[in-house]
């Protein structure tokens, strides 16, 4: 009974609002489903079709009700040269891996390993994200005359003053249909859709795709699949945690995974690029009022309309006008305020967002910009807690040591140093203690540590005693320390 109430909710709890947010979701998809068709340096349809399957299979099959997925300049990005190199079929058979990885990474729980992630390395991969979706565009100028440069700054003109007239209709959409008429009207000689592919009213057919079922074309597009996967779940859980922060509700993020390899899957076998959660849109469609399922069901179904009854005006479209589309979505994409917060964050926080983004922009892989950000922040932080002192105090022929800091193998070689045996010997010292109050034992480098330190001032003859340490840390401690076993050998005879 609950779960149907919750259908319920999710599909009829806001069916006015999530209609109206869903077709203006719609309107702004295509320039950006166009858009990133170009980037990916394959047909306009690719994208277009990608962008309202996923739509319409993740509304049924995700976990973040009002979340948009479609075709995305991440996704975009990661297989241009795959493209390049292999062709359309290849993009397609690294989709539908791409799906059954998302699935399998779901089914194990992917959504915890996001805590895993600082947000120093979010803010890299968001900001990477728009520096490349930026390079993506210069191509578009080689060999054309400075009338696609007039239509990038127009587009880029309507786009962030229209809003100051009405919000109602997406900016872009309005910078797409002005600078096509203009074109028409005054007849530019500048490139259009139609020059780079053919949009055509025709309902995607199934299809396997048309590669070698060799271990060869699994070397081909694994490496891809991995990043595309990663990639997409990593915007997709980065969304929809930015929509339920929107919303005050929560979701379900392994279901989210899943929901986003079915979509892939499906469109990959209907001649779909990858996708993945738009943050974008995602953002549109909330702000528009949606909240359920029927708000992403209605723009895929909205798109799938408008390309079956549109196609012919759709190639009149400038490059030009969808240019200035993506500028300003690289531009919106961007943190810009973490440009501010570099000068009063933390030094590591800026490190692991600058390495984060210098990786991704270098090597022009999202995923392994973010794995070295990922490992960057990890060693930081193993440098910054790695710091332990001693507070050692000696009355009569007693010394004591306390422990501050984590014990744990970036610490150990610190720890051992600072017992000097001689220099107690030599003060007069009988008996040894060591307080792990402020501590804990993290792994076996610390207890060998330890052991060091017991061995060390057995040679002397003092038998050193362990203070307070906790239950994880004296269990530890009990089961790998060797100068406990020596001790119990030792009694045993």
């Amino acid at each position: 009974m609950e779960k149907m109430n919750t259908i319920k909710q999710d599909w009829l709890g806001n069916v006015r609002a999530d209609l109206l947010a869903g077709i203006v979701v719609a309107l702004a998809l295509i320039p950006e489903a166009i858009a990133f068709s170009l980037i990916a340096g394959v047909n306009p349809m690719v994208g277009l079709y990608a962008s309202f399957i996923i739509a319409m299979v993740i509304s049924i099959a995700g976990g973040r009700p009002a979340m948009i997925s479609a075709a995305t300049g991440a996704m975009a990005l990661v297989v241009v040269s795959l493209v390049a190199d292999h062709g359309l079929q290849y993009l397609l058979a690294a989709g539908i891996l791409t799906g059954i990885i998302q699935i399998v990474l779901g089914y194990l729980g992917i959504a915890r390993l996001m805590k895993f992630i600082p947000r120093a390395v979010m803010v890299g991969f968001v900001n990477a994200l728009a520096i490349l979706i930026f390079q993506a565009q210069l191509s578009n100028f080689e060999g054309e005359s400075w009338i696609i440069w007039a239509i990038v700054a127009a587009s880029l003109a309507i786009i962030f003053l229209f809003p100051r007239v009405t919000k109602m209709i997406p900016a872009p959409l309005v910078a797409i249909v002005v600078m096509t008429i203009l074109a028409i009207t005054l007849g530019l000689d500048t490139k259009n859709i139609g020059d780079m592919g053919t949009i055509s009213a025709t309902l995607p057919e199934f299809l396997f795709p048309n590669v070698p079922l060799t271990f060869e074309t699994l070397l081909i597009i694994l490496p891809y699949s991995i990043s595309l996967a990663f990639v997409g779940l990593i915007e997709s859980l980065l969304t929809a945690q930015i929509v339920d922060d929107m919303t005050g509700t929560d979701s379900n993020k392994n279901r989210e995974s899943r929901g986003q390899g079915i979509s892939n899957i499906i469109a990959g076998f209907f001649g779909g690029m990858p996708g993945c959660a738009m943050i974008g849109q995602s953002v549109i469609n909330v702000s528009s009022g949606a909240r359920g399922r029927l708000s992403t069901f209605t723009a895929g179904l909205a798109l799938f309309i408008m390309i079956m009854t549109m196609s012919d005006i759709l190639m009149l479209i400038p490059v030009g006008a969808l240019v200035g589309v993506m500028f300003f979505v690289s531009y919106a994409t961007f943190d810009w305020g973490s440009l501010k917060a570099m000068r009063t964050a933390q030094k590591s926080d800026t490190v692991v967002m600058l390495v984060t983004v210098l990786v991704t922009v270098i090597t022009h892989d999202l995923s392994l910009g973010v794995f070295a950000g990922i490992l960057t922040a990890a060693i930081l932080f193993a440098a910054k807690i790695s710091k332990v002192e001693l507070d050692r105090n000696i009355e009569a022929d007693q010394a004591r040591y306390i422990v501050n800091g984590q014990l744990f193998f970036a610490s150990t070689s610190e720890f051992v140093n600072q017992f000097d045996v001689t220099e107690d010997v030599d003060a007069g010292v009988k008996q040894v203690t060591i307080d792990f109050a402020n501590t804990h034992l993290w792994d076996d480098s610390a207890i060998s540590a330890i052991d060091k330190v017991v061995f060390k001032y057995r040679e002397v003859g003092i038998e050193p005693e362990l203070l307070n340490l906790n239950k994880d840390s004296e269990k530890l401690l009990n089961t790998l320390a060797l100068h406990l076993k020596q001790q119990d050998a030792n009694a045993g005879h």
